[in-house]
């Protein structure tokens, strides 16, 4: 039998108007029962913080169900199996699940996956650039855009955990020429040094259309949307004809309560020929094999790099979550709910 253990949580207690605040959120300590036939208890060592999950706060329709108030904010972790009632999942190993903020999960075995440890990667790149994240990059590039070698590629909020992924596999895939928008220069010059960008620029410089016609003089075939707002205006004035834009967030506009106003120059996907696609990864989940075996192949050559923003504590998970909305982030944020060593 297993003795019960108290779980420390994040739960959402208010929809938040405009931008989040620490009072929209609690702190709570739940007693975990025994474990039943088939579940297992995890310790968690990273919990993701993502940007769709403002989204989910909201109670409106989408392509995930909203966050129920007093409940437990949802989202990708990683931990080790502590306690197990279940055959196929043992004690100790690493397993990546859906229960998010909170410092120990326990469920049906059903709802965990067990994953390798790989030597010299942190279990937190299960949730970055062997996760979610990365697969999102993949997917929307070679999936939703269709990237063809020879192609230029512009990302928007490229030094993010998805936007750096898709300027690497971009590169890796053939790409002509790869341009990123950042919000620092110390992003924008990462983009260049570390993750293989051949140009990019800050957006706070100035208007976007202006630099990204200096970035990408011969136009762009495909845009890799993060941002929306500006960044999308841009990208269509500067599209070439035919070009393709994978539509993957538009964090520009997450807190605004005001309805955004949509690009003025719509017209050129009639007059261009181009193809805007929006998608979430969960509905193209076939392709991570292949996703995973590509990356895995990637890592273990050194092909690729990534960057982790780590915060520690999950009492302060708000605190990593309104960093990352506010751009404070390089690479993956994750929050690690066991104390540094």
């Amino acid at each position: 039998m297993t003795s019960s253990v108290v779980s420390t949580q994040v739960q959402l207690v208010a929809r938040p108007a405009g931008w989040p605040v620490p009072a929209d959120f609690r702190l709570a300590r739940i007693e975990l029962g025994e474990l039943g036939p088939n579940e297992v208890r995890v310790a968690n060592e990273f919990i993701s913080v993502d940007p769709y999950m403002r989204g989910r706060m909201n109670d409106v329709k989408s392509y995930a169900p909203p966050y129920s108030l007093g409940a437990t904010m949802g989202g990708g972790a990683v931990g080790r199996v502590v306690a197990s009632r279940a055959d196929a999942v043992a004690v100790g190993d690493v397993v990546v699940h859906q229960l998010g903020w909170r410092d120990v999960a326990q469920g049906d075995a059903a709802g965990f996956r067990v994953v390798p440890e790989l030597a010299g990667v942190p279990l937190s790149a299960n949730l970055g650039v062997l996760g979610m994240t990365a697969f999102t990059a993949y997917v929307g590039l070679l999936e939703i855009a269709h990237l063809t070698p020879g192609d230029t590629v512009f990302v928007s909020g490229a030094a993010g955990a998805v936007g750096s992924m898709v300027g690497q596999i971009a590169r890796l895939k053939g790409a002509g020429r790869v341009v990123g928008s950042a919000g620092s220069a110390a992003k924008v010059e990462l983009l260049t040094s570390r993750y293989g960008f051949d140009a990019a620029f800050n957006y706070r410089d100035g208007a976007i259309a202006e630099q990204l016609a200096a970035a990408a003089p011969e136009g762009v075939d495909v845009y890799f949307d993060n941002v929306g707002g500006e960044h999308l205006e841009a990208a269509l004035e500067m599209a070439n004809p035919g070009g393709r834009v994978a539509a993957c967030g538009a964090i520009s506009q997450y807190n605004e309560s005001a309805a955004p106003v949509g690009p003025r120059n719509l017209s050129n996907v009639v007059t261009r020929g181009l193809t805007i696609k929006g998608f979430t990864v969960g509905n193209y989940l076939q392709h991570y094999p292949a996703f995973a075996a590509e990356m895995g192949a990637w890592l273990a050559a050194d092909a690729v790099v990534f960057d982790e923003t780590v915060v520690d504590g999950i009492d302060h998970a708000v605190e990593a979550f309104l960093g990352l909305m506010r751009g404070e982030n390089t690479g993956k944020m994750v929050v690690r709910t066991l104390p540094a060593t």
